[in-house]
């Protein structure tokens, strides 16, 4: 809106039509135009007659000044709109958008699709806060006051709220300094405007000019239209002091609700004093009340008198202006607005007629863009048509000498080609070796990231002493990883989208449909003990590295065409048998070890180091006691054991019972020998701890970090 030349901004008040028209003109916008048009009654107690008066009132203007055109804004009544103010948290600005509309469905008392809303950010020269104000008004109530207008005949650029129009009005005239509070008393409200600097806050007091009124018509038995010319004319009247203190009542809610007003925004902004106040309103002409106001507030109040644009050329209308002064305000900051003059720049009017407005200002640019393209085209072929003449003419005469550069060019062309595809099975065979190096750390770092995932016993005794004698068994928080199934999947795609109760049915599966329930062969490992090793692994810590075992093993990678066929979606699936000691059992599995695995998969993905897999789910398989699940296994080699013969194990992980093997009943031993007996803890048992199988999905080679949610559950199936 910065180019139009002139504006009118209007106000439909309660008692009258106000109407601000602008102009541009050499030393900025000045005011060329006004109107005022009261209504036959006051609208408020017009009852059904309401509409048809406001429709009187805007025909009449038109009939005045329909001749003169230019844009238009209109304002909308503060208590019938919503208005927000909101620190934003520091962001990057691409993403306010989207945190503005996530405040405003939290803040707006409708649904988003019921209201018409904008925003306008506010910041400080060189400060990071950045502050949002969110404007909203019903849809119904916004079409409900266009209809009145393009009834009319006015086509509306602008719908604003009448407090952020006074604010644009003050601002612009360079009234607000410092913390400044200005007081709009209408007739039905007051809103209250606090500035300071680029903060604002906004508030509506149900109390206005009628409840004057009122006062007067209980007072002396009088009706509201009398009452309403008794009190505009109290001034210059008799009984002027019999008036005032009719009304004195009023004059106290008004103050005391003020008062609470700036005792909240002090109590919100405590580094904030306002140090003035500026009265606006025609109520304000009431005689005594700019007084009672200064003298309870203990502010300086101070009443506008003129407009920082000027007055009309025009005697009689400057005059009926300067009359009407403090009723016009938020009519000259309409205006102001509508001529790219306002700080706060927001509109309500509803996207579907400010497009309209945009392709309609926008034709006859597109009538000249078609002029210049059909000019454009036919240059363009007058080009082409003698740049093509003189290549037939220049072909003749260099036709052989181009015909050999490009027999040459093909010679040559084949000829690299020939090279191009020799040594191709020696190629195909180094690409062979370099791939057997691929995936080398893969299981070395997996082992150590679901081992540091099992909250771990002390490894030391008097650690172990001191824990077994302070903290009871059940709640002790220890989770024993006994052994583990591992199988690869070349198609991964569909696990996470899995029910958890569908995905623990994957426990022990192989791809091919059958069960790998083989037990692992536990490796002997210097100064570790016996570490239960998944079939096919190597051992990552303790002593010399091992060799993989035998066995059924899961690849470590896919073969060939495998991988190439499924290169986005392979992976592993691990079935983990763990006990725990915690009366929690499955529950405190679950907010540890399970907990500490998802934590794995989800630091892949919000981390910049590639990694060569990711955790994509884990869920609960079973939770069983220790002795129910070693009896239905029907041997003790799964008996849970802590301690091998070769000293204690890596913290979380323990040795399964091998019969003939480290931790094993010895042979000869006497017959009450208990192979439940915790030989962490001396004289406790372990038959009543809690098994607990786990099943977690590992995906190889996820892809890299996404960069907003929507990606990242896209890139991960």
């Amino acid at each position: 809106m910065a180019s139009a030349n002139s504006a009118w901004g209007i106000d439909v008040g309660n008692r009258a039509l106000k109407a601000v028209r602008l102009v541009r003109g050499p030393e900025g916008v000045i005011v060329d135009d006004f109107e005022v048009i009261e209504h036959e009654h006051v609208l408020s107690q017009a009852g059904d007659n309401r509409d048809s008066y406001i429709q009187s009132a805007l025909a009449n203007f038109v009939q005045r000044h329909g001749g003169k055109g230019g844009s238009v804004a209109i304002g909308v009544s503060g208590q019938s709109s919503f208005a927000r103010f909101i620190k934003l948290p520091p962001v990057e600005p691409k993403k306010i958008p989207e945190i503005v509309r996530f405040e405003a469905i939290q803040q707006i008392p409708f649904p988003l699709d019921d209201v018409e809303w904008s925003y306008q950010l506010f910041q400080e020269p060189e400060s990071p806060d950045v502050e949002v104000g969110i404007f909203a008004m019903r849809k119904e109530l916004v079409d409900r006051h266009l209809q009145f207008f393009t009834g009319s005949g006015l086509d509306v650029d602008i719908v604003q709220m009448n407090p952020l129009a006074v604010y644009n009005a003050m601002y612009h005239d360079g009234r607000i300094k410092g913390t400044t509070m200005i007081v709009d008393l209408g007739a039905e409200n007051t809103d209250l405007i606090i500035a300071e600097g680029e903060t604002i806050w906004l508030r509506s007091i149900p109390i206005g000019g009628n409840n004057f009124t009122e006062s007067l018509v209980k007072s002396f038995k009088l009706k509201f239209a009398k009452a309403e010319e008794l009190k505009r004319n109290a001034a210059t009247s008799k009984y002027g002091r019999q008036i005032l203190q009719a009304m004195r009542p009023v004059f106290a809610d008004l103050v005391a609700e003020i008062q609470r007003s700036i005792g909240f925004y002090a109590s919100v902004h405590r580094d904030s004093r306002i140090s003035r106040v500026i009265a606006l309103g025609g109520t304000f002409r009431l005689p005594g009340l700019q007084k009672y106001l200064q003298q309870n507030l203990q502010l300086e109040v101070t009443r506008l008198d003129r407009l920082g644009s000027g007055a009309p050329s025009d005697a009689r209308l400057a005059a009926a202006l300067n009359d009407n002064l403090l009723s016009s305000v938020s009519a000259y900051g309409l205006a102001l607005q509508a001529m790219g003059e306002g700080k706060i720049y927001s509109s309500l009017l509803p996207e579907k007629i400010r497009r309209e407005r945009m392709w309609k200002a926008k034709t006859k640019w597109f009538a000249a863009a078609a002029a210049t393209f059909l000019i454009a085209t036919g240059v363009g072929y007058a080009s082409w048509y003698y740049n093509q003449s003189q290549f037939q003419r220049d072909h003749a005469a260099k036709g052989p000498d181009i015909q050999k550069v490009l027999t040459d060019a093909d010679k040559l062309d084949r000829q690299w080609k020939e090279i191009e595809s020799s040594g191709g099975p020696d190629r195909a065979q180094i690409a062979v070796v370099n791939g057997l190096l691929g995936g080398r750390g893969v299981w070395s770092s997996l082992i150590q990231d679901i081992t540091s995932a099992f909250p771990a016993a002390p490894s030391d005794i008097p650690r172990l002493q001191a824990l077994a004698q302070s903290v009871k068994r059940g709640n002790r928080s220890i989770v024993t990883l006994q052994d583990w199934n591992s199988q690869y999947v070349s198609d991964m795609k569909g696990y996470k989208e899995m029910s958890d109760e569908e995905f623990s049915h994957l426990a022990g599966a192989t791809p091919g449909g059958g069960v790998n329930r083989v037990a692992p062969r536990p490796m002997a490992i210097p100064g570790a003990g016996n570490f239960p090793m998944p079939p096919g692994m190597i051992p990552p810590y303790g002593g010399r590295m091992g060799m993989p075992l035998p066995g059924p093993a899961a690849p470590a990678v896919p073969a060939a065409g495998e991988a190439a066929a499924s290169e986005s979606a392979r992976g592993y699936l691990l079935t983990l048998r763990c006990t725990t000691p915690n009366a929690g059992r499955s529950t405190f599995v679950t907010s540890t070890v399970v907990k500490a695995l998802r934590d794995m998969g989800e630091k892949v993905l919000s981390s910049d180091e590639p990694r060569s897999y990711q955790i994509t789910k884990v869920v609960v398989v079973s939770d069983k006691v220790v002795s129910e699940a070693g009896r239905n296994n029907g041997s003790q080699r799964n008996t849970p054991r802590p301690f091998g013969a070769g000293g204690i194990n890596r913290p979380g992980v323990i040795s399964p019972i091998i019969p003939g093997g480290p931790g094993a009943a010895p042979t000869g031993a006497p017959a009450e020998f208990d192979p439940w007996a915790d030989p962490l803890f001396p004289g406790e048992s372990m038959k009543n701890d809690a098994e607990v199988t786990l099943l977690v999905a590992v995906r190889l080679d996820p892809k890299p970090a996404a960069k907003n949610p929507q990606q990242v559950a896209s890139n991960n199936p």
